[in-house]
């Protein structure tokens, strides 16, 4: 299909892809120019704020009827992660399309897709005469590929995005391997930890007591045992998925000066996701206890220790969850509530007392995100826009709730 007989949506999408939103020198400018074009097209108010330098946070609105009430925020991030072109088969910022209408380019999952279905969704409703009670805004907030520090983790708390006045939250899930898709009420904590082991030194010929090395192999036994425990856990029991378990990885290890000289400190770092149904003091303990027991020249930092535990409730009870549910089992689409195994923005959101969802309507699609040859089918790509029709319509137009004039 020539680009002249593309469905136009597809043909945005495209052109969305091609902009080097690439961390770590994303064309955030680029980003802006085309976000502001597209909401004038639409018929959106814009708005732009920099909250870091040269960071843009886009908001673009479209005004319900009764503006009083909580409003719908459609969030996606603009950035994405590096890429190895030795590794593709095509340039990854080409967006080339095969025969088979797969889409190749870094950000076709994570998460250009979602922003250009938030975007044609509601052109097409605008198109279509719909009005809603409630205000719709659609948030594109930079480096949440780089942990969002000068993104949505400010944003959330800034007097600018409170007056959004949030009801409900989208922001980015996953694609999903088989028929069903995936939706996350929830997120893991994130543990960053570097233990520090220090030891005697001396030469690489002797057996010396007291090592740094000693020190280590038994804070990464004790690290990598409980690695294995909750793999078994997870391949043991069908119910559960990886959001469900906490996954451990070994990260950095590093040392020494020379290949015979015993070193006097080495470190390693481990990636920790523990999901919101753990304790967390209690497992804090444990690692704690680890180090402690090798001594006081065992010491540890953790570079991420994230404590907040609040989910957003997936099922009938809570009225958002309700009108986000509804129009997809009206479309035959079936929802896998999931833990999300890593972390996005919405981590943030829930954080700050917001009620948030993460979906990427991508089913039938292997999980690409971060990896070489991404992609996205222009079919899959599609029926999102639909599905994220029905969905705005169902959220904008939740009647006043408890507590709303």
């Amino acid at each position: 299909m020539s680009t002249s007989e593309e469905d136009p949506s597809t043909t945005l999408f495209r052109e969305y892809l091609r902009i080097r939103s690439v961390q770590p020198e994303p064309d955030y400018d680029g980003i802006v120019r085309f976000l502001f074009r597209v909401a004038e097209e639409i018929g959106l108010e814009c708005r732009k704020l920099e909250l870091g330098p040269g960071k843009p946070i886009v908001t673009l609105t479209w005004k319900g009827t009764q503006p009083q009430l909580k409003s719908i925020v459609l969030n996606s991030h603009t950035d994405v992660v590096p890429v190895f072109e030795e590794f593709w088969t095509n340039p990854p910022f080409s967006a080339h399309k095969d025969k088979d209408g797969n889409i190749y380019a870094r950000g076709t999952q994570d998460m250009k897709s979602v922003t250009i279905q938030y975007l044609e969704a509601i052109r097409r409703l605008k198109a279509k005469g719909h009005k809603f009670p409630r205000t719709i805004h659609l948030t594109m907030v930079p480096d949440e590929e780089i942990g969002g520090h000068e993104g949505m983790e400010i944003f959330v708390h800034h007097p600018e995005f409170r007056a959004l006045n949030p009801g409900i939250t989208l922001d980015e899930g996953l694609a999903n391997p088989k028929e069903e898709f995936s939706v996350f009420y929830g997120e893991k904590c994130v543990w960053w930890i570097t233990v520090y082991c220090k030891g005697d030194p001396g030469h690489g010929s002797r057996f010396v007591e007291n090592t740094a090395a000693c020190k280590l192999r038994s804070i990464i036994n004790h690290f990598l045992d409980l690695r294995e425990k909750e793999k078994k856990r997870l391949k043991s029991d069908p119910s559960l998925t990886l959001g469900d378990v906490t996954t451990v990885n070994m990260t950095k290890v590093s040392g020494g000066v020379s290949c015979n000289v015993i070193p006097t400190e080495m470190t390693a770092t481990f990636d920790l996701r523990i999901p919101p149904t753990a304790n967390l003091k209690e497992f804090e303990a444990e690692i704690e206890g680890w180090c402690r027991a090798e001594g006081d020249q065992v010491t540890w930092v953790y570079h991420q220790k994230y404590m907040n535990q609040r989910v957003t409730t997936p099922d009938d009870s809570n009225p958002w969850w309700k009108a986000f549910s509804d129009p997809c089992k009206e479309l035959g689409v079936k929802l896998n509530p999931e833990i999300f195994p890593a972390a996005t923005d919405s981590r943030y959101l829930r954080q700050a007392g917001y009620d948030a969802l993460g979906f990427s309507p991508m089913n039938n699609t292997p999980i690409l995100l971060h990896d070489h040859n991404e992609y996205l089918n222009e079919d899959i790509f599609l029926r999102g826009i639909e599905i994220y029709t029905r969905i705005i319509s169902s959220l904008a137009s939740v009647p006043p709730l408890d507590g709303e004039q």
